[in-house]
């Protein structure tokens, strides 16, 4: 096994082995894992990618867990950019539908599978929390600017919105961030539109912070009976798809995680928010989360330019054109 050492990263020409397999029954890498390729296939040609084009693999030891990046190298880039998937979701998802477009219009793109989803490995023990993600984004930050100082700015899709707003207040180094809805889950509007059905939002929400101090903490459900996950793309044959992946649409959250999501508090509120330019790219057929709960928390933003760009015919994850390409040119121009 050959490892090249970067600060706190390090990338592996084969897979890791990992002693605990009870975590999740997943392959290692996206090289042999199939639900994405699945998941891929509903995309336009273009947006498929092929043996030959995919990112690397690299994985980040943070706090035990081992992280798993895929990388769009490119040294001589000006920009780079982090994406931060959803609760539906993953890293490798990100890259088909703009890691890969940005890579091939100059950009350097990571995107990252936050702990509990995609190809990443939970430390033993540990029971991850929202604000894991937050400080997983933050520190991925500070260790992309120690490695070259570039720019960064962040891309977050659906609750990655919020997230990359979050890590962006904590963080307070980023250049921009641009997200498919910005969603503030401590608003009850929020909650109620987005959540399976009422029941979840109005009484479920206050059993899981309930359950999340209690040995209940750890029990798990599927996201999928939590949030509005049927309408996650609005292709009938690719919702099953992504239902089939564990790592993504189909994972199973403790009551920890989903307390955490719904109640977390952000270091810095819209309205003290200083760092960078916001960027919403709203997907215009998006029956999960319409563009009016993310302006909810935009027209608290007041101290940064914040723009709107709408994606046509496109879904909460988007699988048409020419919404895909409209998304690329907004990034870029947004970044430009």
């Amino acid at each position: 096994m050959i490892f090249v050492f970067l600060p706190k990263l390090y990338v592996s020409s084969t897979r890791l082995n990992f002693s605990d397999q009870s975590l999740v029954n997943i392959s290692m890498d996206y090289r042999t894992q199939s639900n994405w390729r699945e998941i891929q296939s509903f995309l336009p040609k273009e947006f498929q990618l092929a043996s030959e084009h995919e990112p690397s693999e690299e994985w980040w030891e943070w706090r035990g867990h081992q992280i798993h990046l895929d990388c769009f190298r490119n040294p001589q880039a000006e920009v780079k950019v982090i994406l931060f998937h959803g609760v539906g979701t993953n890293g490798r998802q990100m890259s088909t539908i703009l890691g890969s477009p940005l890579f091939k219009r100059g950009f350097e793109a990571i995107a990252i599978d936050m702990p509990e989803y995609g190809m990443t490995r939970v430390a033993p023990g540990a029971l991850v929390t929202y604000d894991d993600w937050v400080e997983a984004g933050s520190d991925l930050i500070d260790a992309e600017l120690e490695r070259d100082g570039r720019p960064i700015v962040l891309y977050g899709l659906s609750a990655g919105g919020m997230l990359a707003f979050h890590t962006a207040a904590l963080n307070k180094k980023v250049k921009g961030i641009v997200g498919m809805t910005f969603l503030d889950q401590r608003e009850q509007q929020v909650r109620d539109e987005t959540a399976l059905n009422y029941f979840m939002s109005r009484i479920g929400v206050p059993l899981t912070h309930f359950a999340a101090k209690t040995p209940l903490a750890s029990l798990r459900m599927p996201m999928s009976l939590a949030s509005k996950m049927s309408a996650l793309v609005n292709n009938k044959a690719a919702l099953k798809a992504c239902l089939r992946d564990k790592t993504s649409a189909g994972k199973w959250v403790t009551m920890k995680f989903l307390s955490s999501l719904t109640a977390y508090k952000p270091v810095v509120e819209p309205e003290g928010f200083a760092v960078c330019p916001i960027l919403l790219t709203q997907p215009a057929k998006d029956t999960w989360t319409p563009q009016h709960l993310s302006e909810l928390f935009l027209r608290r933003i007041n101290r940064v330019p914040t723009k709107v760009v709408t994606l046509e015919n496109a879904g909460h994850y988007p699988l048409e054109q020419p919404g895909l390409k409209q998304l690329s040119n907004a990034v870029m121009d947004f970044i430009g």
